[in-house]
């Protein structure tokens, strides 16, 4: 007999999950992190190779969630999450473990990349089965806690790089995933999917998405939706140290390492806060609004801070991962609601990393028009672009605050 829904907020499945997203969080901000120190190591040194290099790496690893997040939904979806979530969490460790020993650019790149490929099942299958054992009114919150807990992992990654060599960071990182495999133990399959598997229907059926209009625009305007966070990311945090000397003329030393971080605690403040917000104002649609909205204000200001100090420059960091976070949660959360069981999985899995994956044009636009138009410039027109495809694509998605669950997709 499957559990019934669960009122209590934090259940094995909330920690289960946020402890799996805190693995994941640490291990992408972890890159962030010790990306230029490793490259040095590794013997590049020239300040344009650090940077070419350093988003190739990012690339590769955003490449390997994408395939991975296509891949573990679908099988989460045809063979159950609990088991799915086991081998993810498995792949990823070796490959962090592995990760540490790396002794040039190709290693690296292959081991980013099967550590990308493993971790894209965590999030989307964790917040899968949230919305499954979870009440209509509470499952906005569980989402929430994983979140919020998990971009915590942003702050062990930068203490752990900051007091060890990035070699025993990864080996951490891959530790901390083997550790999180004894606690999957106690997790339960969601009663929702156990009562899918009895049923003679089309699960995990990625292509799906594709052969039907209706499902296909939710999906596309889903991802469209949520670009913002990793134009955050990957251009204003991560690029932040050649931003503020090449482009802002900040007036002192900013590091990589203390801006994603600094970042990261404004996402963890905006998982919860939006969280709670989308559970006030009883919607999705209207907190992703107005976090896209803030987003576009606090890159504005950011942009604006030509010759500001370092401290100046961090605190709009804070500031604009907090709706950066608030997006991000709500957004998954959304995912996890738009579709039936049999495809829920392959959905919040996907999409998630599909939206991840849009690092790689987003870098690849920001290095393109760099040598045009200037750093600055090219920084302004990516997130112009991308933050008026979110705001536009929120409206062509279904509201889904307080929607049943418990259906079967037809996917004829």
């Amino acid at each position: 007999m499957s559990p019934a829904p669960s009122k209590k907020i934090l259940n094995i499945i909330v920690i289960a999950a946020a402890l799996g997203y805190f693995v994941d969080i640490y291990d992408l901000i972890l890159f962030g992190v010790v990306k230029n120190p490793s490259l040095i190591d590794l013997g590049i040194t020239d300040k344009d190779a650090l940077f070419s290099q350093g988003n190739f790496l990012l690339s590769m690893q955003m490449a390997g969630m994408l395939i991975g997040g296509i891949i573990w939904g679908i099988l989460s979806d045809k063979k159950g999450r609990m088991s799915i979530l086991f081998l993810t969490i498995f792949l990823y460790s070796v490959a962090n473990i592995a990760n540490g020993f790396v002794q040039n650019i190709n290693q690296y790149a292959m081991l980013r990349f099967v550590a990308g490929f493993g971790l894209a099942g965590e999030l989307g299958i964790g917040i899968t089965m949230v919305s499954e054992v979870m009440t209509k009114e509470s499952r906005g919150l569980g989402a929430s806690i994983v979140s919020g807990i998990g971009i915590a992992g942003s702050a062990l990654a930068f203490l752990v790089a900051e007091k060890f060599n990035w070699r025993v960071a990864f080996w951490t990182g891959g530790g901390l995933g083997l550790l999180l495999l004894f606690l999957r133990i106690a997790v339960y399959e969601s009663g929702m999917y156990e009562k899918t598997k009895m049923i003679k229907v089309s699960k995990g059926n990625f292509l799906s998405l594709f052969t039907n209009v209706k499902r296909f625009k939710k999906f596309i305007f889903l991802i469209l939706l949520a670009v913002p966070t990793w134009y955050t990311v990957s251009v204003l945090a991560i690029n932040a140290p050649s931003l503020a000397q090449d482009a802002l003329h900040i007036t002192g030393p900013v590091k990589g390492s203390t801006s994603v971080m600094i970042h990261y605690i404004g996402a963890a403040i905006g998982s919860f806060l939006f969280g709670y917000l989308s559970l006030k104002l009883k919607s999705r649609k209207k907190p992703i609004i107005i976090s896209i909205l803030f987003i576009a204000f606090f890159a504005i200001v950011y942009f604006s801070l030509r010759g500001a100090s370092p401290v100046m420059f961090y605190s709009i960091l804070l500031l604009l991962g907090i709706p950066m976070g608030g997006l991000w949660t709500v957004f998954v959360t959304a995912a996890s609601e738009q579709y039936g069981t049999n495809l829920r999985a392959t959905v919040t899995t996907s999409a998630p990393n599909f939206v991840r994956g849009f690092t790689i044009l987003i870098t690849f636009l920001l290095g393109a028009l760099t040598p045009v138009y200037g750093l600055w410039y090219a920084g302004v027109i990516v997130g112009v672009i991308f933050t008026v495809i979110a705001f536009v694509s929120v409206f062509f998605i279904e509201e889904t605050y307080g929607k049943d669950l418990d259906y079967i997709e037809d996917l004829k």
